[in-house]
C-alpha cells in the first residue's frame, strides 16, 4: 500500500518539475514580431489594403 502511495508521489513531484522547467524556459523565450509595412496601413489608399486574389483562393472553395 505504501509503495504505491510513493511511487505516486515520486511520479507527482517529477511531473511539478519537467512543468516548472518548461514554463520558466517558455518565459525566457525571445518573441520577436515582424514590423508594420506603412503602406498598407495608407488610409487614403484603398488599394493598399485589399487582399491579394491568391490569398483567398483557399476561402472560396
Amino acid at each position: 500500500m505504501y509503495t504505491v502511495l510513493i511511487i505516486a508521489v515520486i511520479i507527482v513531484i517529477i511531473v511539478l518539475v519537467l512543468s516548472v522547467v518548461t514554463t520558466s524556459k517558455a518565459y525566457q523565450f525571445k518573441h520577436t514580431v515582424d514590423p508594420v509595412d506603412l503602406a498598407n496601413q495608407d488610409s487614403s489608399n484603398p488599394e493598399a489594403s485589399k487582399v491579394p486574389a491568391d490569398e483567398t483562393e483557399g476561402q472560396k472553395k
